[in-house]
């Protein structure tokens, strides 16, 4: 028997990426530990602008994947889900982008308003396109989600390895041993 939803012929693309991305998730745990456990000067401005965004995105991809991979019996429901799930992902780039302007212990360069801020909006406004010809037009859409979240996932990766590269470099004293005994 053939599912005549679109949805279904996107169902192993769905689990694939969700599945990176919750995976993806799980190794910037890793990579907060680290940096908690490092001696860098890690600010809570540094955090919710370069950590923190990287994690939302991830989430991000991982619940568009699986909003496309719910039963759903119309198009309308993921639609509304997806749309209002692209307003808080362009609302939370947003306060990003605030947050940007007004760090004091670090100037933001061009690759990284690009990569915190500017190319996520645009996967965000990408999911909404999506959303709002998702009844429409199916395929396109379909297409358009497929896009915004690959994008969310390969902008935490990229975003995650900025992050730990950072930290290597800003201290580079991390393989050395800490005294012990008090010596």
């Amino acid at each position: 028997m053939h599912d005549a939803s679109p949805l279904a012929e996107w169902a192993n693309f769905y689990v694939i990426t969700g599945s990176s991305a919750a995976a993806l998730t799980g190794l910037m745990f890793v990579v907060i530990t680290l940096a908690a456990g490092s001696r860098t000067n890690t600010t809570k401005d540094g955090i919710s602008i370069f950590s923190t965004p990287t994690v939302v995105h991830f989430c991000a991809a991982l619940f568009i994947s699986v909003v496309l991979s719910a039963p759903w019996r119309s198009l309308v429901q993921p639609a509304i889900v997806l749309g209002v799930t692209s307003l808080f992902g362009l609302g939370y780039t947003l306060r990003v982008l605030l947050r940007t302007l007004r760090i004091t212990t670090y100037r933001p360069d061009l690759e990284d308003w690009c990569w915190f801020v500017a190319l996520p909006a645009f996967a965000y406004v990408v999911t909404l396109a999506g959303a709002l010809r998702l009844t429409a037009d199916p395929t396109l859409s379909l297409f358009l989600y497929a896009g915004a979240t690959i994008l969310l996932v390969f902008l935490g990766i990229h975003n995650a390895w900025d992050v730990v590269t950072y930290i290597a470099v800003v201290n580079p004293d991390l393989d050395q041993k800490p005294p012990t005994d008090g010596s």
